[in-house]
């Protein structure tokens, strides 16, 4: 007598095609790449590690790292997350509109050259690198750094053609670059403490500690009428699963990297 398997089922045959949702597509998966051609464009990218005589500076490597605990911050209902992301997508914008602003300019300059027909320059090694960012806000701070590379070769040509000279084109470098460290060093202001909006409207400690460090959530913000463009899907994470997706609260006030004039800068723009 033949035997009868023991996952044998009524009406299937045995060793039969795997239903058809087996066969689904598997993850999604993709690649991104930063590439930039000057080297004022290259040094925001990682920034600068502190020193005794120089203080460190927020490259893109470090405004994505700190945006990463802010983004998850927001998923469990942080209010202080949401109003940071505001913060973030407000500061990028307005270095984005500046940088645009000023390379409108200089493209009606470059059109004024009736007799001269100019290209603008380019690198004969462009700098490369692979981007691996957990929030969209990460990646428009590399399309900024991107759009100020274009801006900083249109600068250099037009010095080396004659329609700048070096005290201008130096100082629209420096004025965008220190834009863009403030822009990056916005999240450095944002501190976990584990703080959703149930525990705002209860008034726990962890909130009054939350007002003390960052002041009160306008109340826009708070109720969820004004939020970020971009937010991620709200998830509420126990607070024993903050270690697994690597954020710890702060219990003092984290030192910014960056003086304050850099955030004015950014405020005044």
């Amino acid at each position: 007598m033949n035997s009868i398997p023991s996952d044998f089922k009524p009406g299937r045959a045995p060793n039969s095609e795997a239903p058809e949702h087996d066969s689904a597509p598997g993850v999604l998966r993709g690649q991104v790449w930063l590439t930039v051609q000057t080297r004022q464009a290259q040094r925001l990218i990682r920034g600068r590690n502190g020193s005794t005589d120089k203080p460190a500076i927020i490259g893109l490597m470090g405004f994505a790292d700190r945006l990463r605990v802010i983004w998850q911050a927001a998923r469990s209902d942080d209010p202080y997350a949401d109003w940071w992301l505001i913060k973030v997508h407000e500061a990028l914008g307005r270095v984005r509109d500046l940088v645009s602003t000023e390379q409108a300019v200089l493209d009606a300059q470059l059109e004024q050259l009736t007799a001269l027909e100019v290209a603008v320059a380019e690198s004969l090694k462009p700098y490369r690198i692979a981007l691996q960012f957990a929030n969209p806000y990460a990646y428009r701070g590399a399309q900024m750094i991107a759009e100020y590379d274009t801006f900083v070769r249109m600068l250099l040509t037009a010095h080396h053609v004659g329609l700048l000279d070096s005290s201008s084109m130096e100082g629209l470098l420096n004025t965008c670059a220190r834009k863009i460290r403030g822009a990056f060093a916005v999240p450095q202001g944002y501190h976990f403490l584990s703080v959703d909006r149930d525990s705002m409207k209860q008034g726990t400690a962890k909130a009054s500690r939350a007002r003390q460090l960052m002041g009160d959530v306008p109340e826009d913000v708070l109720n969820g009428a004004h939020q970020a463009p971009l937010v991620p899907r709200k998830i509420r994470y126990p607070e024993e699963a903050a270690k697994y997706i690597r954020l710890k609260p702060v219990d003092s006030p984290q030192k910014a990297d960056s003086s304050a004039s850099v955030n004015d800068d950014i405020s005044s723009t």
